[in-house]
């Protein structure tokens, strides 16, 4: 088996140099280090990462815990912190805490113990007892999509503002009744989009109506209840929208089962896209989260944290696309059209921050 005695004597450098190049525990000149990379390929040599770890106290280990199993939106998410790990020389360890806060605990504390050097973490709706067990162990955490409080690293969609602009196109269209499907309460998520469903309203001078929201729990039996609930009032609404992608399911059942169709009876948007939004008649209008962007500064962050752990938390908040097709009633687009938020710069750094959090 190839040592790193073989590999000095290849490169033509001592084995403390080999050592430095691998755990990066000391600079190297560029030629020094290309030369030890090229003896490691020539010879097939495998680094111990357990030998690594104790010389370096870091195992180069990322844990991940979201629920990407259950929600198909997180595979997007998942895609972007396994890009972002890889690309930072970190492995990563998968765990799916199916938003319950008791499975959640155990998974934070399993990850924990196999000694990741940070962990990236999608909030259950009562975080607290796993966000308990995180800050008194001081374990560096980013949480993603869900935010948990101030005081913590933390990247999300800009949900309120994404919601408020599908409930003012809505009301452009001439709808003056539109009723939201809300997801899980407790959810930060939740509570920004109806406030952006609410700030929509108001923007567009039209009243709200507490029986036209109506909480769909995030998944899709619950949606399909809920829009039956709202389409059973006494002035139904002529506009639907859907807090996220599961219950997009729910409600197109609902509207299915009642003979209703999208978008001559009601029009139809939802937050999330997904692959399949397109294949639909009609073809869903949607807000697109960028999930792997997310995922992505997540990692950004995480290592932020690792290499400085006396800076400030920060809170990031990623823009949001309208992906604009026909069920909210409007014409064809090319395919692939997208509408970008009015007014809205392109952003030049997927890592803005919003606030730094003392």
């Amino acid at each position: 088996m190839t040592t790193m005695v073989d590999v000095a004597r290849h490169a033509g450098v001592s084995v403390a140099t080999v050592s430095h190049v691998l755990n990066d525990t000391r600079p190297v000149r560029e030629a020094t280090r290309a030369a030890v990379l090229r003896a490691i390929d020539a010879l097939g040599y495998t680094h111990n990462t357990l030998a690594r770890s104790l010389v370096t106290s870091r195992t180069r280990s990322i844990g991940l815990a979201v629920s990407a199993i259950s929600n198909p939106y997180f595979t997007e998410i998942l895609q972007g912190v396994e890009a972002g790990a890889l690309a930072a020389g970190y492995g990563l360890l998968l765990a799916d805490p199916h938003d319950d806060p008791g499975h959640e605990r155990k998974v934070v504390q399993l990850l924990h113990e196999r000694r990741v050097d940070g962990l990236i973490v999608a909030p259950s709706a009562e975080p607290s007892e796993m966000v308990g067990y995180l800050a008194r162990r001081s374990v560096p955490t980013v949480f993603l999509d869900r935010l948990v409080g101030d005081g913590h690293d933390q990247v999300c969609a800009d949900n309120t503002a994404s919601m408020r602009q599908l409930v003012e196109h809505l009301a452009d269209l001439g709808h003056t009744r539109i009723g939201l499907i809300a997801g899980l309460p407790g959810l930060s998520t939740t509570t920004e989009r109806v406030a952006g469903y609410r700030a929509g309203l108001r923007s567009r001078g039209l009243p709200h109506d507490p029986g036209l929201l109506a909480g769909g729990n995030s998944e899709a039996a619950g949606a399909e209840a809920a829009t039956h609930q709202v389409l059973a009032a006494d002035r139904p609404p002529t506009a639907l929208v859907t807090a996220n992608n599961a219950m997009t399911i729910g409600a197109l059942r609902a509207l299915g089962t009642r003979g209703l169709r999208v978008p001559d009876d009601v029009a139809l948007a939802c937050f999330d896209d997904f692959s399949w939004a397109d294949l639909f008649t009609p073809r869903l209008t949607a807000v697109a989260q960028p999930g792997r962007e997310i995922g992505a500064t997540a990692v950004r962050l995480l290592l932020d944290r690792l290499a400085g752990p006396d800076r400030a938390p920060r809170t990031v908040r990623l823009p949001c696309t309208l992906v604009h097709r026909t069920s909210c009633g409007c014409p064809e687009l090319p395919h692939g059209a997208v509408a970008a938020r009015p007014g809205a710069a392109p952003p030049t750094d997927p890592a803005t921050e919003e606030r730094n959090t003392p």
